[in-house]
């Protein structure tokens, strides 16, 4: 026991590889590698709003979407509706309220 404590434990011990302990005699002398993935993120999104153009109107897009939904299940027979009615209380489908997600 002491011995390990000593040197840290072995990959053949823990079953864990050299790299991944960080108390091994391999990994001595060794530089952390890290890599901060923010400003490749910061790229992507100025990428992807770059490719919406200038066109794109977000608050347009979400009334649209309101507008497909309320027709969606507005032509509903009353049976239709209490189906509906119902799916919507037990969090199958969303509601009428912000952000229409369905219950997880």
């Amino acid at each position: 026991m002491d011995q390990e404590r000593a040197t840290g434990p072995t990959p053949f011990t823990t079953g864990l590889t050299p790299f991944t302990t960080g108390l091994t005699p391999f990994t001595t002398g060794l530089t952390p590698f890290t890599v901060d993935l923010t400003f490749e993120e910061a790229r992507r999104r100025a990428s992807v709003v770059a490719a919406l153009g200038p066109d794109w109107d977000p608050v347009a897009v979400l009334r649209g979407e309101d507008e497909a939904y309320a027709l969606l299940y507005s032509g509903l027979d009353p049976e239709q509706r209490r189906t509906h009615d119902m799916l919507v209380a037990a969090g199958v489908l969303p509601g009428e309220g912000p952000g229409r997600a369905a219950s997880p």
